[in-house]
């Protein structure tokens, strides 16, 4: 509170400085509802978009971004052992450090077969500094079939979401999964028996069953032209023409990539997953732009279908 001002002596206002000083007054009020008003509409505006899309993580994406190895947020890691795993065979989970914008919606990520958590242990921080908690994990051996890996991927994110350090961490409510090879398989049986997943994104996926008109979950499928373990003329398309036709769904053929391409940090492969899972589990139409229109044939990409606009 300021203090009045004290008069030195009686002398009495003359009346011009009288008029100046009431004149000031309807001036000041004036300027002070205006900047009232401008920051409630300041304030109303971000509410609004807040209330529009409370899931929003991190700053608006730019091409620079979803290439880039690492995104806006610093990521830790913890380990699960398979000892205190139930389900599957334990794994890592990356998440990002700050707690500062609340939970985080979440995915985890089967191996393929004959291989461990190390083969797709890239994704783990990559994804994770975007805004999501990733856990990529062990299965219970390494020649478990898809459809097991697509039990135990949902093992994992039961685990997660219930019993893992970083719970609190965690939207229960928007999780997604992700494999390579007959990992990828195993999410799309995690999807097919899962319907409330988010996202659902096979890497050059193996599965014996080239059927999928029951999953409800959004699914990008990756393919590789140059795969010979699982061709995408027996498996990468056949998995994408089976889905529903009026699911959001897209397919994505890497151009000069073979079967252990998503083994290896890969940007193209990075883009469209980061794209696709802040579009579907996140609900940031801010990533649109990358899915929609359709990415066209390029060096690192041979095709790409999907339906355009999304619909979810």
């Amino acid at each position: 509170m300021q203090a009045t001002p004290q008069s030195s002596g009686p002398a009495p206002e003359n009346g011009p400085a009288r008029h100046r000083r009431r004149s000031r007054g309807p001036i000041l009020g004036f300027l002070a509802s205006a900047a009232a008003l401008a920051g409630l509409a300041t304030m109303l505006s971000g509410g609004a978009n807040a209330a529009e899309n409370p899931y929003e993580r991190g700053p608006a994406p730019t091409e620079t971004s979803v290439t880039a190895t690492r995104g806006a947020y610093a990521v830790s890691e913890t380990r699960v052992s398979r000892f205190s795993a139930s389900g599957f065979g334990g794994g890592t989970i990356y998440y990002p450090t700050s707690t500062e914008d609340g939970t985080f919606g979440a995915v985890a990520i089967s191996p393929g077969y004959t291989a461990r958590q190390s083969s797709i242990a890239w994704l783990g921080p990559r994804l994770a500094s975007q805004g999501f908690v990733v856990f990529t994990i062990d299965t219970h051996t390494t020649s478990d079939q898809p459809a097991s890996r697509g039990d135990q991927l949902l093992a994992a994110l039961d685990y997660l979401t219930r019993n893992s350090s970083v719970r609190s961490r965690v939207d229960s409510t928007r999780l997604g999964v992700m494999g390579h090879s007959m990992g990828g398989g195993g999410a799309l049986e995690a999807a097919k028996d899962r319907p409330s997943l988010k996202a659902a994104i096979p890497l050059t996926a193996w599965n014996l069953d080239k059927n999928w008109p029951e999953i409800q979950t959004p699914t990008l499928i990756v393919g590789a032209d140059g795969d010979t373990v699982a061709p995408v003329r027996t498996h990468s398309e056949p998995f994408y023409e089976s889905l529903p036709s009026a699911l959001d769904r897209a397919y994505l053929e890497l151009n000069n990539a073979n079967h252990v391409t998503p083994n290896m940090s890969n940007t193209t492969i990075a883009k469209y997953s980061i794209s696709w899972l802040k579009r579907f589990i996140d609900n940031d139409t801010r990533y649109e732009r990358f899915l929609c229109p359709l990415p066209q044939p390029s060096w690192s990409i041979a095709e790409y279908r999907g339906n355009c606009p999304h619909t979810a």
